[in-house]
């Protein structure tokens, strides 16, 4: 069984819709800059990827998250040429924080906070009419898991249509706290390099409208054949090589393809040391028997990690490159690493090709792995 693509959202440091952020990724544009509302002299890092929207330059506000939310679920019904008021249609968030930052602003700033504001369930229903929400919160994976749990849904016949979106915003404390983990102090996210030096965290919101095929008779933009998730648990921030070759592996079987079917691979590529490494063995472990390997990109490079919606921003690119048969580059890959040497990254222009089937990877911490097989629509 396949599903269909009808409608997509985005908004990201680059961009404010799915087009414009496509785009950005094709020229080489980067959202990085210095930090606009944290005071730097707390935190070796300095940069992130943020969406500089605020009314006042340096003071936060709170709700932000569930701003670009509504915007890229409202561009998403549009793009599908559905009633944005209607209701009737479930909506599952991935998501890494939530609202944590209007948390931080009450607690700081005293800033007013309603707590069913926490939650995206209330914004949903008044902006959308939304009856029914859920909110998945399996790490950075977590938009993945809920583009997984909508094909099930709609496969189990519970609904024909299902509004799969993914939202965060950058919280000062999961900032401080990755600055702590981190060994090495990144200004970007350089995804494969040899000098990378680990993740910055970006801020937006994507969506996408997944139907059954027979529900509707309007434009699809890809089908999604079909996607795996597991957990392995194997360390809480290390990711594990064979844990995702089999989320691959198993990607691959739901989706009833082979290897050589691929065409690209969006990787997770944070560019952490372990992360990359882990997805470059898992990578030349599936792809080891093709003869002409799939093209291999991130877009982190230029976006940061999005967190909680990051595999869905990848995956919304990933439908963006089958339709226009252009792949976007790994901003700055001057200096691939060894262990990289046999991918084909795509670097400096976008690959342009004939493209049909996508791969695209989610990778969480305590390793939480998703992996969508995505096909161009005829």
């Amino acid at each position: 069984m396949t599903w269909d693509i009808t409608g997509l959202g985005a908004v990201a440091s680059i961009g404010d819709d799915p087009r414009k952020i496509f785009d950005a990724l094709c020229v080489g544009r980067s959202g990085v800059a210095e930090l606009r509302v944290f005071d730097v002299s707390k935190y070796r890092a300095k940069h992130a990827y943020e969406i500089d929207d605020r009314a006042v330059p340096g003071v936060d506000e709170p709700g932000r998250a569930t701003k670009w939310l509504r915007q890229a679920v409202s561009q998403a019904l549009a793009d599908a040429g559905l009633d944005s008021s209607h209701g009737e249609y479930p909506i599952l968030v991935g998501t890494t924080l939530r609202e944590l930052r209007s948390a931080e602003l009450w607690w700081r700033h005293r800033t007013p906070l309603a707590l069913p504001n926490l939650h995206f369930g209330g914004a949903l229903r008044s902006g959308f009419g939304t009856a029914e929400s859920h909110t998945v919160a399996s790490a950075c994976a977590a938009s993945l898991y809920a583009l997984g749990m909508a094909t099930d849904l709609i496969e189990l016949g519970f609904v024909d249509t299902v509004v799969v979106a993914g939202t965060d915003s950058i919280t000062e404390s999961s900032y401080g706290a990755l600055d702590r983990l981190q060994n090495l102090t990144p200004r970007s996210v350089r995804p494969f390099h040899a000098d990378r030096r680990g993740m910055l965290m970006g801020e937006g919101a994507v969506a996408v409208v997944v139907r059954k095929p027979e529900v509707h008779g309007g434009p699809v933009h890809a089908r999604v054949r079909g996607v795996s998730m597991n957990c392995d648990g194997a360390h809480p921030t290390m990711p594990d090589a064979a844990s995702i070759a089999r989320a691959i592996r198993e990607s691959h079987d739901r989706a009833k393809v082979r290897p050589d079917d691929i065409d690209m691979v969006i990787t997770h590529g944070s560019g952490t040391k372990q992360n990359d490494l882990a997805e470059t063995v898992a990578l030349e472990d599936v792809f080891a028997d093709v003869a002409l390997p799939p093209l291999v990109t991130s877009i982190k490079s230029s976006a940061g990690h999005t967190c909680g919606g990051s595999g869905l921003l990848s995956f919304v690119m990933g439908v963006l490159s089958l339709r226009n048969g252009a792949v976007p580059p790994i901003l700055g890959l001057d200096d691939r690493m060894e262990e990289a040497a046999d991918l084909r990254l795509v670097h400096g222009e976008p690959a342009l090709g004939d493209l049909s089937t996508a791969q695209i990877h989610s990778i969480g911490l305590g390793g939480i792995n998703a992996v969508a097989i995505v096909e161009k629509a005829a």
